[in-house]
C-alpha cells in the first residue's frame, strides 16, 4: 500500500486540507472559505480560530473519503513566515489538529510556514526544480513580499510598507458591495472597464519597497463620490498593481542577480494581473523571467504544506 502525506493550512481566508502520495499525486485538495459577513472585510482572529475549528470537521470527513493508503507524515502551518517573530493565532488550530493526528497514528509531523507553503504549491508544475533559487513575490490579504529564496534560506529582499496587494483589492471591493474576498467579483468589474493610469506608482528604496494606502484613500473617495464608474475603478486597482509589481521584480532581478521570479499568493491567481503584468515582462529587459504557479494553486491551500512534509519525510527515510 503507498504512503501517504497529509497537509493542513489555516489562514486569515480559508481552512484547507491536502492529502498528497509518495509520488507527489494529489489526492485531496480540500479547501474551504471562513464564513465572513456581507459588508466585513474579514474576522477578528478568535473568531477566526472558532471557524476553523468548526471546519476542520468538514475537512475530516473529506480526509476520510479520500484516504487511500498508509499515513507516512502530517505537515501543518504553524506561524505566517519565517522568522521567531511571525505568529498569527489562526494558524494554531491547523498545527494543534495535525500534531494530534500524527501523535495518534504515530506518524512525523512536519511544520513549517504558511507562506513556505504557498511558494512550494505556486512552484508545482512550473518546471522549476526543487533546489533551484528564484525571486519570489507573495501577493495576498496579509503579505506583499519580495524575496530571495536561496537553497537553505527565504530572506526579504522589499515589499509593502503599508496595505498589502490583497488589502487593497479586498478594500475596494467591500467599499463596492462585493463580498469578501473580493478578487473574483473585482476582476470581472475590472474585465469591463478602462485604466488611464490615475492612480501612481508610489515607491521607496530603489523600487524595491511599495505604499498602498494612498492609492487606497484615492479609491475610497471616487467609490464615495462616485467619481468614476465602478468597472473603471476596479481596472485601475489591477493597472496598478501591474505596474507595481513590474517595478518590483525588475528592482528586485538587479539587487539579487536572481533571473527567475515566481509570483504566488492569491492576487496572484487573478487572469487579469497575469495578463497585465506578462505584458509589461514582455517589454522590460530588467524583468526577470516570470512563472506563475496555477491558479488553483496560488490562493490558499495546503498542498504546498504537504509536499514540504513528503520532501521532509523522504529525506529521513534515504538517510
Amino acid at each position: 500500500m503507498r504512503k501517504t502525506v497529509l497537509g493542513l493550512d489555516t489562514s486569515n481566508y480559508r481552512t484547507s486540507a491536502a492529502l498528497i502520495a509518495e509520488d507527489g499525486e494529489i489526492l485531496l485538495n480540500w479547501r474551504k472559505l471562513l464564513p465572513v459577513p456581507q459588508g466585513e472585510r474579514g474576522l477578528r482572529q478568535n473568531e477566526a480560530v472558532f471557524a476553523h475549528l468548526r471546519q476542520l470537521g468538514d475537512a475530516a470527513e473529506a480526509l476520510r473519503q479520500a484516504a487511500g493508503g498508509t499515513l507516512a507524515a502530517v505537515g501543518a502551518s504553524t506561524a505566517p513566515r519565517d522568522g521567531t517573530e511571525s505568529y498569527m493565532p489562526v494558524f494554531l488550530a491547523g498545527a494543534s489538529f495535525g500534531r494530534l493526528m500524527a501523535a495518534v497514528t504515530g506518524v512525523p509531523f512536519i511544520g513549517t510556514t504558511h507562506q513556505r507553503g504557498h511558494l512550494e504549491a505556486a512552484k508545482a508544475g512550473t518546471g522549476m526544480a526543487d533546489d533551484e533559487e528564484y525571486l519570489a513575490l507573495h501577493l495576498s490579504g496579509g503579505t506583499t513580499d519580495l524575496l530571495e529564496v536561496r537553497k537553505e534560506r527565504i530572506q526579504s529582499a522589499g515589499g509593502s510598507l503599508d496595505l498589502h496587494a490583497g488589502q487593497l483589492v479586498d478594500r475596494a471591493g467591500v467599499a463596492m458591495g462585493l463580498s469578501f474576498p473580493s478578487g473574483p467579483e473585482l476582476e470581472e468589474l475590472a474585465r469591463k472597464g478602462k485604466s488611464e493610469g490615475l492612480l501612481g506608482c508610489s515607491m521607496e528604496n530603489n523600487d524595491l519597497c511599495c505604499h498602498f494606502s494612498g492609492a487606497e484613500s484615492q479609491i475610497q473617495r471616487w467609490i464615495r463620490d462616485g467619481a468614476h464608474a465602478r468597472e473603471d475603478i476596479a481596472r485601475e486597482i489591477y493597472d496598478l498593481l501591474a505596474r507595481t509589481v513590474s517595478r518590483m521584480l525588475a528592482a528586485g532581478a538587479e539587487k539579487t542577480g536572481l533571473r527567475k521570479a515566481l509570483v504566488a499568493g492569491g492576487v496572484a491567481s487573478s487572469a487579469l494581473f497575469r495578463e497585465l503584468l506578462t505584458a509589461r515582462a514582455e517589454k522590460n529587459r530588467r524583468m526577470p523571467e516570470i512563472h506563475f504557479g496555477d491558479p488553483e494553486m496560488c490562493g490558499d491551500n495546503a498542498v504546498g504544506v504537504a509536499r514540504i512534509a513528503l520532501r521532509a519525510v523522504q529525506g529521513t527515510e534515504r538517510a
